[in-house]
């Protein structure tokens, strides 16, 4: 298939498109149906303890995906969410930034699948797995 998207086409994609939350997210390496992405914690992302929220996580890694699906077929910005499941497997580390190693699972036509394991940065132990799906909007 081939990627049509290089990482900083779509760190520029993201901060066009999404400048509320573009300086949140740097996309650290991509590939054939993968993307490495990393969450920028700032105190808006935390929650009482300095660990980073579950909605912070969550967006982490709905990005993710979003980002490996336009990778792989263009800048799209109306491809949407359509179901999310996400295990919080342990604590991140304290204000530090967390990393989503995300893989397409399926890309079709109208679907994507994506899979996430998120990291304290540093950390071998995963804090968070999701699992989402995307609708790809027709061409």
């Amino acid at each position: 298939m081939g990627l049509k998207m290089t990482a900083a086409e779509l760190g520029d994609f993201l901060d066009r498109e999404f400048p509320q939350v573009g300086g949140d997210f740097t996309v650290e390496d991509v590939g054939e149906m993968r993307v490495r992405v990393r969450l920028n914690v700032a105190d808006r992302h935390l929650r009482p303890g300095g660990t980073v929220s579950g909605p912070s996580i969550f967006a982490l890694a709905d990005v993710s995906v979003y980002l490996a699906v336009l990778a792989m077929i263009g800048p799209q910005a109306l491809a949407v969410t359509t179901n999310c499941s996400i295990d919080f497997m342990r604590k991140p580390a304290a204000r530090t930034d967390l990393i989503a190693d995300c893989r397409l699972l399926k890309l079709g036509r109208v679907l994507a699948v994506g899979d996430v394991l998120v990291f304290s940065d540093g950390d071998d132990a995963p804090v968070a797995r999701a699992s989402l799906t995307y609708s790809i909007p027709p061409k």
